[in-house]
């Protein structure tokens, strides 16, 4: 198991931030990781805390952006890049369903049949 990101909070405004990512590493990792990070998320339930999960993913993107240098490049490349993602996961779903497999993704809170498929 490998920690991507812990946030834990000591106090009102002390919070800390741990990772098992190597920095010298992390641009190459970046690409693989969110194509696996929005996989999860669209494919499984995360443990029935999505709404919290996602609300703190929200205020450190807040805060990212309010800490960047520039804020309009930021959102820019952010914006790109999820739209990018977007098109790769929907390519490789395309190919799945022509190769004759049924993908069934699900958004936060929505919960899949309990039986398997």
């Amino acid at each position: 198991m490998k920690k991507l990101l812990e946030v834990l909070q000591y106090g009102e405004s002390d919070i800390r931030f741990n990772t098992d990512l190597d920095p010298d590493k992390l641009q190459k990792v970046i690409p693989d990781l969110s194509s696996t990070i929005l996989f999860s998320m669209l494919t499984k339930l995360w443990g029935g805390n999505e709404t919290a999960v996602l609300a703190v993913i929200r205020c450190l993107a807040i805060a990212d952006l309010a800490a960047s240098v520039n804020r309009k490049e930021m959102i820019g490349f952010l914006d790109s890049a999820s739209e990018n993602l977007v098109s790769a996961f929907e390519e490789a779903k395309r190919a799945f369903e022509q190769k004759g497999m049924r993908i069934k993704t699900f958004g936060p809170l929505v919960t899949p049949p309990k039986k398997k498929s």
